[in-house]
């Protein structure tokens, strides 16, 4: 569908330039933009039709379920009216808090964490009750990880590239707590993950081979904004959040480095990409604050392939570091 939905959108002239190739005959070409819709689309039909296999009419993860996919329509419509509309960066901030409100009003599973074995001998508790802060805690991790992919982005592939490794992360994390726990509601809470995250990552792994380097479409804030809540969604009720946090910490370094331009401190530019030299092919890092531009300052100048792949080798090297960590901390998955 997407070669079909690229030749609609160039007629209502929703269309960008690579400015990372500005200078060169590609730097000239019409791209499609906000292909994402295509992949939501298809991805929410997959999900609705997974209910008829996997929830009875009485389920009551069905409820959860349809909040999930509420929060996550909602989340790729903002995003489209985003890229129509080109929304200021303030209120981008505030359109996930709106979308995750189906889920936070739906959602009836834990509010207690476990504490890491190192630290149980000094708290005493072993699982910790937060009550409504773990709440406020999932508000605030759905507004990070829509946003978080949305900033950590500018090359071709990234944006798809890194939801790609996420997901297969979630993916494998949730095999392995399935095979490892004997409780039939925690295994249960795993599979409704996978539902979400399967059909996200076969879609996602489609429009990547369009949005490679050179890439013929562009994701749009529609793809970024989609994919960041359902990942959120993913991990809030598959009961692993502060886990799914951890997977994401090249998006807590980029978040980190990027804000001091997002609060107004330091001067934000529309665009904040690495400069392109035409005669060379090479990307050179800026000092604004991304990792991005971190990548380039650090290792030096390179294509934008070669900086794409190293950017998703570290997002591979983070999520492998989670599942150490996770093992250290609270014992191999059980």
């Amino acid at each position: 569908m997407i070669p079909v939905a690229s030749k609609y959108v160039l007629r209502r002239n929703l269309f960008g330039y690579d400015i990372n190739k500005k200078g060169t005959p590609q730097g000239s070409v019409k791209v499609p933009e906000s292909l994402g819709i295509i992949v939501g689309a298809v991805f929410l039909v997959v999900a609705i039709l997974f209910q008829y296999f996997n929830f009875t009419a009485d389920s009551n993860w069905l409820v959860e379920y349809n909040a999930a996919l509420s929060s996550i329509c909602f989340m790729m419509l903002l995003g489209f009216v985003d890229d129509v509309l080109d929304v200021p960066w303030r209120v981008k901030l505030l359109l996930p808090s709106i979308a995750a409100l189906p889920l936070l009003m739906a959602y009836a599973g834990h509010t207690t964490i476990i504490i890491p074995k190192p630290l149980v001998s000094y708290i005493g508790l072993e699982i910790l009750d937060l009550g409504c802060i773990y709440k406020l805690y999932m508000w605030l991790l759905a507004i990070f990880c829509t946003n978080s992919i949305n900033i950590h982005a500018g090359i071709n592939g990234l944006e798809v590239g890194q939801t790609v490794v996420i997901a297969a992360a979630i993916l494998i994390h949730n095999i392995m707590q399935i095979g490892a726990s004997g409780d039939p509601e925690y295994k249960q809470a795993h599979a409704f993950s996978i539902y979400l995250i399967q059909p996200m990552l076969a879609t996602s792994l489609a429009l990547l081979s369009y949005n490679w380097y050179p890439s013929s479409v562009f994701v749009g804030d529609t793809f970024t904004y989609f994919a960041g809540m359902t990942m959120a969604v993913a991990g809030i009720l598959g009961h692993f959040s502060e886990t799914l946090l951890i997977f994401f910490l090249p998006q807590v370094l980029n978040f980190l480095l990027s804000l001091p331009q997002l609060a107004g401190i330091i001067p934000c530019p529309r665009h904040r990409l690495p400069k392109f030299d035409p005669q060379t092919g090479l990307l050179t890092g800026t000092n604004d604050g991304t990792l991005v531009n971190f990548f380039l300052r650090q290792l030096g100048r390179m294509s934008e392939q070669s900086l794409c792949v190293a950017l998703l080798t570290f997002q591979a090297i983070c999520c492998g570091f989670c599942f150490l960590l996770r093992w250290l901390l609270t014992g191999w998955y059980k």
